[in-house]
């Protein structure tokens, strides 16, 4: 629902950008602030919209920036980004120095010359952005020729396997095989359990519409090329949504699925896992957090997702920190940022989960932090065998993921592409087009966006 309510407001801000000209920049995706020496002092009061340290995670980071950045007085708007409210700043000249939003928002806004190009920052901070993190996340935020944010997170979604159903019908979590899609549809259709026209057990829930751009991946297409233009109606994608209602029809449809769904306590003690309501399903890696605190309830095994070769890989996603260009304390914005997203800070947060972790008597699963140093560096520190051989399963599972990472790559229209693509999935999943109309409806909503990006 969350991308539905972006789609009126990438409108919306489609409009107001191109009204308010792009702030600082030139209009050409170039900002100003290349003459801004980064490695100066720090000081003054900087200004951040979005970042919530609402937990230990952010909370330590936060902390630990205060303290490097000792000369510096903070204040948070810790408001969830809001594509409107930015516009609206924007216009009036009153953004903030620190904005942190989803990684599929950078390039539009980069495009517009409402960001900072971060090279020289990262630069005078030392930080070699190709190596520090995962290539993939750093196309994620990489607009014609220059980075424009520092990612933070990565959530790599893994197949979590509920043993409890698969055991006594003799199928193991390796035969959710997403690279034998025929198989794949058969498997979903066998371990579903309906009562009359209704499921009451998922065979395979492969998150629909959310992950439409990762099943894409599994059959080789994509929704943009390298200048970021949308190709939604890729053969290989028309292929993929093929699949996809071919798996929903073998479960009962996508509307007595998406029904079913609803009922379910996603986040509760009686999760659809616990109550048996799935065999398995597609998760990102925060929902093993989320499961852990049923730990003792459920019986559960984990395989990697994979492209049509076999291959395992990951999806990058997640958010990013930016300098717009009308920054006006740019110096402390940099360096704030380099010290939120630094080795150092993802391992205080990682100090600070795993103290909550033993208060909660819950599992550690580690921190996926979009740096693999970082990452490893968690890992190494707080990620033991837990004593639960389904959870350990499930960890590891999720890190070795990451060994293959994958982006969909930036585009200044990245969000009316994953708009049109969820609309075109809903669409074709539930039977009112054909998968190939639905794509070509896409990619012409999609264009139409991208066309008007030569008038802004």
């Amino acid at each position: 629902m969350r991308y539905v309510k972006m789609m009126g407001v990438a409108a919306a801000v489609a409009l107001t950008l191109t009204a308010c000209g792009g702030g600082n920049g030139d209009g050409d995706g170039t900002a100003e602030g290349s003459d801004v020496d980064f490695s100066g002092e720090a000081s003054g009061t900087l200004k951040t919209l979005a970042f919530n340290p609402g937990d230990e995670v952010g909370q330590s980071r936060a902390d630990l920036a205060e303290e490097k950045l000792g000369g510096v007085t903070v204040e948070m708007d810790t408001a969830n980004f809001d594509a409107q409210k930015f516009a609206t700043l924007a216009a009036a000249g009153n953004l903030p120095d620190v904005v942190q939003m989803d990684r599929a928002f950078i390039a539009t806004y980069a495009q517009k010359g409402l960001l900072m190009p971060m090279d020289d920052c990262f630069a005078a901070q030392e930080v070699d952005a190709g190596e520090y993190w995962y290539p993939a996340v750093v196309e994620d935020v990489t607009w014609d020729g220059n980075i424009y944010a520092a990612p933070q997170f990565f959530q790599p979604s893994i197949i979590i396997v509920n043993k409890a159903v698969t055991e006594p019908a003799g199928v193991t979590a390796d035969q959710f095989d997403t690279s034998k899609p025929d198989e794949l549809v058969a498997l979903a259709g066998e371990l579903t359990q309906m009562k009359g026209a209704q499921p009451t057990t998922l065979g395979f829930d492969p998150d629909m519409p959310g992950s439409i751009a990762t099943w894409f991946t599994v059959f080789g297409g994509g929704v943009m090329d390298d200048d970021g233009k949308p190709v939604i109606d890729d053969p290989k994608n028309v292929e993929a949504l093929t699949f996809l209602k071919e798996l929903m029809e073998a479960q009962g449809g996508y509307a007595e699925v998406s029904s079913f769904k609803q009922t379910w306590d996603v986040f509760g003690d009686q999760n659809q896992y616990v109550a048996n309501q799935t065999a398995a399903g597609l998760w990102a890696q925060w929902y093993i957090n989320v499961l852990a605190g049923a730990k003792d309830d459920v019986q559960l095994d984990a395989v990697p997702i994979k492209d049509l070769e076999g291959n395992p890989f990951a999806m990058a996603g997640g958010t990013a920190l930016a300098i717009p260009a009308q920054a006006k304390n740019p110096v402390a914005a940099c360096q704030w940022i380099t010290t939120v997203t630094s080795q150092e800070a993802w391992e205080a947060a990682g100090d600070a989960r795993a103290k909550t972790v033993t208060e909660n008597d819950s599992i550690n699963t580690g921190l996926f932090t979009g740096s693999p140093a970082a990452d490893q560096a968690v890992r190494d520190a707080h990620v033991k065998e837990s004593g639960n051989a389904d959870f350990d399963k499930l960890i590891t599972t999720a890190y070795d993921s990451l060994a293959d990472t994958r982006t969909l790559g930036a585009s200044p229209v990245g969000q009316p592409i994953d708009e049109a693509i969820k609309n075109a999935a809903g669409a074709a999943l539930a039977g009112d087009k054909t998968p190939e109309q639905a794509l070509a409806d896409a990619q012409a909503q999609a264009m139409t966006a991208w066309d008007a990006l030569d008038n802004g």
